[in-house]
């Protein structure tokens, strides 16, 4: 296999979603040079969406079967599998991932929440931990739990202690923040009113925030998340530096809804805690309009400049 540790790899996601079009569209518009960039996909996907301007080289995984601009194969989910599984085993300097579609990777049989966890099946090693931050400038937004229904969350205090431990070294270790603000959303209504509105704050964030506090972690109180993301957003659209250099969230929808209500197609889902670094658009696949070479490359701009460093 050729050494690609000086590359950034990029995957073109489910073949019948928007993920092969806005690849082209971002490529094209950035114009990196050739030798930066590796594409993981199929010259026929690749066709099919669009040209690109430069010569990338493709690392090609087999697609025999037709194109269904819009809908869900398992065919595509076994693509976008190998896909993922390939670009793992190529051990790039940077990931960039388009989007894939769950149902498409169950109906291929390959059970999985989503890409983050596909990358951290094969990357991980040593106990790693791969994480959810989103970002867009400096907004950024760490999620304690990912993919899973609101009444299986479960949090503990080590939990807590140990993702935001990683999260301000992967602060320290790459983007050279030694001393990170970190804001964390209560878990419930109000941060709980003192116990009336549950009580996760009292017996599993504040424990947690105590301890982290004794490592030297500049952490708050569990803040009410409906109040803390007002002063994100404003300093978001007015340029200005933002209070915390990162918030962090209970749960999926806490955190997400504030950001791409903000920042929309340019947040940038960025998988930390791996020895490789992966960055992706915020959005899905789009099959309402694939094929139809309407869709936005906004998102996988921001998601490739958000490793070209």
């Amino acid at each position: 296999m050729s050494n690609y540790k000086n590359k950034i790899a990029i995957t073109t996601g489910d073949p019948n979603g928007i993920g092969a079009e806005i690849t082209i569209k971002a490529l094209n518009r950035l114009d990196l040079p050739v030798d930066d960039v590796v594409i993981v996909s199929n010259k026929k996907i690749l066709d099919f969406y669009g040209k690109l301007n430069r010569d990338y080289e493709v690392v090609e995984i087999s697609y025999d079967c037709e194109i269904k601009a819009g809908m869900v194969t398992k065919e595509a989910g076994e693509f976008s599998f190998q896909s993922l599984k390939k670009v793992c085993e190529m051990k790039p300097r940077a990931i960039i991932t388009a989007p894939v579609a769950k149902n498409a990777l169950y109906l291929a049989g390959h059970i999985f929440n989503g890409q983050t966890e596909i990358l951290q099946h094969f990357l991980s090693h040593d106990g790693q931990l791969a994480e959810m931050l989103f970002v867009a400038r400096d907004f950024r937004v760490l999620l304690l739990t990912r993919h899973c229904a609101l009444k299986e969350i479960n949090l503990s205090k080590e939990l807590v202690i140990e993702k935001i431990v990683n999260l301000r070294e992967f602060f320290q270790s790459h983007l050279n923040i030694v001393n990170p603000k970190f804001a964390l959303c209560g878990f419930n209504p109000h941060s709980g009113e003192d116990g009336i509105l549950g009580m996760e704050e009292i017996e599993i964030l504040n424990p947690a925030i105590n301890e982290l506090r004794q490592l030297g972690v500049d952490i708050t109180l569990p803040l009410p998340a409906d109040t803390l993301f007002v002063k994100a957003a404003k300093a978001y659209f007015k340029g200005e530096k933002n209070p915390y250099d990162c918030y962090i969230a209970n749960y999926h929808d806490q955190g997400l809804i504030p950001i791409k209500t903000v920042a929309g197609d340019k947040t940038v889902n960025m998988t930390i805690g791996l020895d490789i670094i992966r960055t992706s658009p915020g959005h899905g696949t789009a099959f309402d309009i694939a094929g139809k070479n309407i869709a936005s490359e906004e998102g996988m701009i921001s998601a490739i400049k958000a490793v070209l460093y």
